[in-house]
């Protein structure tokens, strides 16, 4: 079995206000086996994708390589907006050394509501992953049982919307879609893509991501 240990720390500033939340970066960000367009960062795997909606939502101009620049690119870009980055998965176990959540086994959870009482401007965390198993979401909910606590649903359209109260204080959840190529069929499936996709043929499922996150990043 492979131990998958999250590489990165949680990054969170004293005024962060809004918290992105998933599960664990690819094998090789642990085992320093990074690919050529990779960030040593947190999400920086060319092919999650989620640098690049950003990138294309803000016009950055970001680097994708494995310099010390590409990385204080997106830490600058973290802090200017407010945004932290803590996901919930602090180990797992793997029989095949692959990406995929439903692949994760002995997962340990990290404290996230600990980090929410730890930082008190944070008021919405942004799911990079529903509620399907071992996703951001999933966890979520299973983390906040050990609060006595729960999701309350506000918006059932997608991205779907929950809240919850933690010492006087109401955060919101947003489940965004995953930026995984396995999303796609999903994506392709709902009724606002298609419509869309009728609109303008060369509407795609990164246009519809980008679409999406623009209201939250």
């Amino acid at each position: 079995m492979f131990l998958h240990k999250h590489p990165y720390k949680p990054f969170i500033q004293d005024n962060t206000t809004k918290l992105i939340v998933g599960t664990l970066p690819p094998p090789r960000f642990s085992t320093g086996e990074l690919l050529e367009k990779d960030v040593d960062f947190c999400y920086g795997s060319y092919y999650n994708s989620l640098w690049l909606f950003i990138d294309e939502i803000h016009q950055l101009g970001l680097r994708y390589d494995n310099s010390q620049e590409a990385i204080n690119e997106r830490k600058a870009f973290l802090i200017a907006n407010k945004i932290g980055v803590c996901d919930i998965v602090e180990s797992a176990k793997r029989e095949k050394i692959d990406a995929s959540d439903l692949g994760m086994k002995d997962i340990i959870l990290r404290d996230v509501v600990g980090y929410l009482k730890q930082f008190p401007n944070i008021n919405t965390l942004l799911f990079t992953g529903g509620n399907s198993k071992n996703g951001p979401e999933y966890f979520f909910r299973r983390h906040l049982k050990t609060y006595d606590k729960k999701l309350n649903l506000v918006s059932n359209e997608i991205p779907r919307v929950h809240e919850f109260d933690l010492d006087d204080r109401c955060i919101k959840t947003v489940s965004l879609t995953s930026g995984s190529g396995a999303a796609n069929i999903s994506i392709s499936r709902l009724p606002l893509y298609k419509q869309l996709k009728a609109r303008n043929p060369k509407f795609n499922t990164f246009d519809f991501r980008v679409l999406q996150y623009r209201e939250f990043f």
